[in-house]
């Protein structure tokens, strides 16, 4: 009987795969289900928000997935540009098996790596792991001082519950899970 990916995700964080080891990659379409799998305790958890497989679908071009030398998927992340200057981390999980193995961080210098080949300067994040992304660079958000009001009166038109929640509208206060909005800005 072949092992549930729980216990391969188990298993092969008990082997500890050295950083240089882990693999970054764009996403494929095969990968969704897994992503959809991995995200399941972390919504049940309140941790992420919850999304339909056609979300990742959609999305699927900004999300890099993190995986093992023989491809065990530990991990994901996405890029979502929300101006010219500006992007957001979006959704970055890692398998509970692997969390404390540079996963996450791996994940998101190749999310960082992204913003600055297309060109963004600074990048914005809602999180709860506010230690982990403070240890990259990335600062608590007071107000937003960040948005010049020109570009804060566009984002405005924009439908995206990201840009939203980027902005504290309040039609969004509702939906929010409590986490922290940070920003970097990059060199």
């Amino acid at each position: 009987m072949e092992p549930s990916p729980e216990h391969r995700a188990a298993s092969g964080a008990e082997r500890a795969v050295e950083r240089s080891e882990i693999v970054v990659r764009p996403a494929r379409t095969a990968d969704v289900a897994v992503i959809v799998e991995i995200s399941r305790p972390l919504v049940e958890r309140r941790v992420l928000m919850a999304k339909e497989a056609v979300s990742y679908y959609e999305s699927l071009q900004e999300f890099r997935i993190a995986e093992t030398p023989d491809g065990e998927m530990m991990g994901f992340g996405a890029l979502h540009v929300m101006w010219e200057d500006l992007a957001e981390v979006r959704t970055l999980a890692t398998r509970d098996a692997w969390r404390g193995h540079g996963v996450g961080s791996a994940l998101l210098e190749r999310l960082l790596t992204d913003a600055r080949e297309l060109g963004v300067r600074r990048v914005f994040c809602l999180t709860f792991e506010v230690d982990f992304f403070l240890a990259h660079g990335f600062h608590v958000m007071e107000n937003q001082e960040a948005v010049d009001p020109e570009v804060y009166s566009e984002l405005l038109r924009s439908p995206d519950e990201g840009v939203a929640e980027f902005l504290d509208l309040a039609r969004v206060k509702p939906n929010t899970l409590g986490n922290t909005r940070m920003l970097i800005e990059l060199d």
